[in-house]
C-alpha cells in the first residue's frame, strides 16, 4: 500500500506525532499491475458508492487508425516500452503511455487499464 500522507520527520530530523489515524478516505490501494493474458477484471468500490473496474489480465485492445477512423479489436502480443517504469516492459505491465506491438503494428495505450478496465490504444505505426 502506498502511505499517502504527511511525511513523520520534520526537515530537522525531529518526528511528527501524528493527532489521529488514516480516515477511511485516506487509504491507498495496491496497483493493478495489469498483465497479458485472459481478460481477467475486478469491480472496487470508490467513494460515493461509485465503482472503478481494474483490469487484472488483458488480452485484447480497441485500436483505433487515425488515418481511416477506425477502431479494431486486436490481440496484444507484448509490451514494447513504458515510460512509466523501464521494469514494466520485461515483465509485461500495461500503464497509460506505455507502447504495446499488436497484430497491427505498434500502439500506444490512452486508457488506465488500472482504472478504466479496458484498453484503448493509437496506432502509431
Amino acid at each position: 500500500m502506498l502511505w499517502q500522507g504527511k511525511s513523520v520527520r520534520k526537515a530537522t530530523g525531529g518526528r511528527y506525532h501524528a493527532s489521529r489515524g488514516k480516515k477511511r478516505f485516506e487509504i491507498g490501494r495496491s496497483p493493478a499491475d495489469t498483465i497479458i493474458g485472459i481478460t481477467r477484471v475486478k469491480t472496487i468500490r470508490v467513494t460515493g458508492g461509485n465503482t472503478k473496474v481494474r483490469a487484472l489480465r488483458c488480452e485484447f485492445a480497441n485500436v483505433s487508425d487515425k488515418k481511416t477512423g477506425k477502431v479494431q479489436k486486436v490481440k496484444i502480443n507484448s509490451v514494447a516500452e513504458n515510460a512509466a517504469n523501464p521494469n514494466y516492459v520485461r515483465r509485461n505491465l500495461m500503464t497509460k503511455g506505455a507502447i504495446i506491438t499488436t497484430e497491427l503494428g505498434k500502439a500506444q495505450i490512452v486508457s488506465r487499464p488500472g482504472q478504466d478496465g479496458v484498453i484503448n490504444a493509437i496506432l502509431i505505426e
